[in-house]
């Protein structure tokens, strides 16, 4: 049992059973040609000088000096799955990059890349990474290598927010209003980007923290690469709202002198999602919809299911779209692909592997399998398995094939037994008590453990966490199963979480840490009302509102809209409001200061009394809503009840 005790940093050594297992990997691994190296170096033109990046505080909010370990010369240690590691120093290329003529990407400075297009007489900017910060970084390297330019437009390929948090870093919104600046986007982008991190967004952010290993420290036994690229960047995330919508696939824009030609791919990677191609430079940007991985059809943030079968298809429309006549393909993570053979046979094997997980899974499903059956039957073909562009390092054949059996038949397997089973805390007391006790439990868990069954301790000695989370013994056999786990995980997310699980397992949850955040004040500008009113019913505390009936009318006089919010039957309706509506009190109020209220810079009674917002009839009424809302805690317990 040496090994189950946590060492020095609070993590242990890696087992001779994990040591086994990566070296069972690295035996079965395609033989490494080194050619993505190759790639992922390709154009190299020069890096900031320093590779710490910080805010106008002083803070830094992106640093590539915490990963010199990932040397391009140093093996895999035995802590890190190999194929992991070797994405891992992959993602340590960084600086400026030279595409092909006209085309520049700036990669390693965010998990994301931007890239540059040089117009007929300024720059077409796509995907400005996650905040503006790293984005201003960004230009600045450009301009100091290429000279200045003034940015024409700015193409967001979708709707995540590494993809256009970075907006204000490098262009205005003033320069957009007064049309200097094209901002570019598909269709539903602005309603896909605000109501994705609303209505679940407290939950998502802190399984976020898990996924991407924010709170973990960077090294051979923590954090090493999220698989997309080396992790999200920090500092301020903002959004200015396009102002040309592309709406249908062979749609051309020109822009700057540059033509382009858009393919929409709607409920791929993204519920708005773009490809488009260069005719005359003979490039095409694949967003990202293919990367150098296996992606999610399910994200373990937490997201809605993607369509497998509707991603693999727009991949084949671009083929037959576009790969005729290109010569050169690049995305949105990841470095580039030169040469139209190969740039096919790489689109093909992208196209293939989620439809493969697609087809396999409804037709193991039909034989009556159930989902994590399926997922443990499932393995791609060898022509699949063994291409390192779809390797497992953020998405991976077992919870993808999850996704696709949810996203048809849901979470019901259909046996009765697991139609209403306990909740964890109740299960977890009733287990203890069928395996003679919590010592029995743990002494039969450690003999496991010897042997190397770390997915059955991790599972078995979570009973034993959730009936009694105050056991320390329990606690630290879980963490040091999950441990081992993450040491021989291939997908960096799959590293992440067991990783962060282990450690809040062993040091409990760090509230002090700094939340991550989604919505900022540009995405509270862009939300429409509804939306607003939307998460406000999300938060109302039903059972505590039992038998409460209220309605308040709220007039945002400077845009000229009314609303009446009504609780009824423990349920929060609103709709527009019409002559003769009657409320309990009237709210005058600008939208700006509703703004700031909900973004928790200031209150409702703050706003009143100091004039900026006035009630009429019962006052009292606003008060006794908003004492219904729940507060959301983000620092809630995930690996303990």
């Amino acid at each position: 049992m040496g090994n189950i005790k946590s060492q020095g940093s609070g993590c242990a050594c890696a087992t001779h059973h994990t040591i086994e297992a990566n070296r069972r990997l690295r035996d079965s691994l395609p033989p490494d040609d080194r050619s993505d190296f190759e790639r992922a170096k390709r154009g190299f033109i020069g890096k900031l000088d320093s590779t710490i990046i910080r805010n106008d505080k002083g803070e830094v909010v992106w640093d590539m000096d915490q990963y010199a370990f990932l040397a391009p010369d140093a093996p895999a240690p035995e802590t890190v799955n190999p194929s992991l590691w070797r994405q891992a120093q992959l993602n340590t290329h960084h600086g400026l990059f030279k595409v092909c003529e006209r085309i520049y990407q700036v990669r390693g400075y965010d998990i994301s890349n931007i890239t540059f297009v040089e117009g007929d007489t300024g720059w077409i900017v796509i995907d400005p990474c996650c905040t503006l910060e790293v984005a201003h970084a960004a230009l600045e390297l450009v301009t100091s290598f290429l000279g200045e330019r003034k940015i024409k437009a700015v193409l967001y390929t979708h709707s995540h927010i590494d993809h256009f948090g970075g907006a204000k870093g490098i262009v205005s919104e003033a320069d957009v209003a007064a049309d200097h600046v094209k901002i570019i986007a598909p269709e539903h982008f602005t309603e896909e980007t605000i109501s994705e991190n609303v209505y679940a967004g407290n939950a998502m952010g802190r399984r976020a923290s898990y996924m991407f290993g924010n709170l973990l420290p960077s090294g051979e036994r923590g954090f090493v690469d999220a698989g997309l690229g080396k992790h999200l960047a920090a500092g301020e995330s903002t959004l200015i709202l396009p102002t040309v919508d592309i709406t249908r696939t062979g749609q051309t824009l020109l822009i700057d002198g540059v033509e382009i030609v858009f393919q929409l791919t709607p409920g791929t990677e993204a519920p708005a999602e773009m490809n488009f191609h260069f005719p005359q430079f003979k490039a095409l940007c694949m967003a990202e919809n293919t990367c150098a991985v296996m992606h999610n059809l399910y994200t373990l943030r937490g997201a809605k299911i993607r369509d497998a079968r509707a991603w693999s298809t727009y991949i084949n429309e671009a083929i037959e779209l576009f790969g005729a006549e290109t010569d050169v393909m690049f995305i949105s993570h990841h470095w580039p692909r030169w040469g139209r053979e190969d740039i096919v046979e790489y689109l093909k094997k992208q196209r293939d592997v989620y439809r493969y997980i697609h087809d396999q899974t409804l037709r193991l499903a039909n034989h009556g399998y159930t989902m994590v059956e399926i997922a443990e039957m499932m393995a791609l073909p060898k022509s699949l398995d063994q291409c390192w562009s779809i390797r497992g390092y953020y998405g991976t054949v077992n919870h993808n094939s999850k996704a696709v059996y949810q996203r048809y038949l849901g979470w019901f397997d259909a046996n009765p037994a697991n139609l209403h089973p306990l909740p964890p805390v109740e299960a977890g007391k009733r287990y203890v008590e069928f395996m003679g006790g919590a010592d029995a439990l743990l002494s039969k868990a450690r003999d496991y453990f010897e042997k190397g069954e770390y997915r059955w301790v991790a599972q078995v000695v979570n009973h034993l966490v959730f009936a009694d989370p105050d056991n320390r013994v329990a606690r630290e056999l879980q963490a040091a199963a999950l441990e081992q786990l993450g040491y021989q995980a291939e997908s960096g997310p799959w590293r992440n979480f067991y990783l962060t699980g282990a450690m809040e397992l062993r040091e409990g949850v760090e509230r002090t840490h700094k939340a991550l955040k989604f919505a900022s004040m540009d995405y509270l500008r862009a939300m429409p009302e509804e939306l607003i009113f939307d998460y406000w019913a999300i938060r109302l505390n039903g059972p505590k509102a039992e038998g409460r009936t209220l309605a308040i009318k709220f007039d945002f006089y400077d845009d000229n809209k009314q609303y009446v919010v009504q609780l009824e039957n423990s349920v929060l309706n609103y709709s527009p409001a019409k002559l003769g509506d009657r409320a309990d009190a009237t709210v005058r109020i600008k939208r700006h200061v509703f703004n700031e209220i909900q973004a928790e810079t200031t209150t409702f009674d703050a706003e009143i009394a100091s004039g900026s917002v006035q009630i009429e009839g019962r006052a009292e009424a606003l008060s006794e809503l908003l004492s219904l809302f729940d507060t959301f805690d983000y620092w809630f317990d995930i690996v303990t009840p």
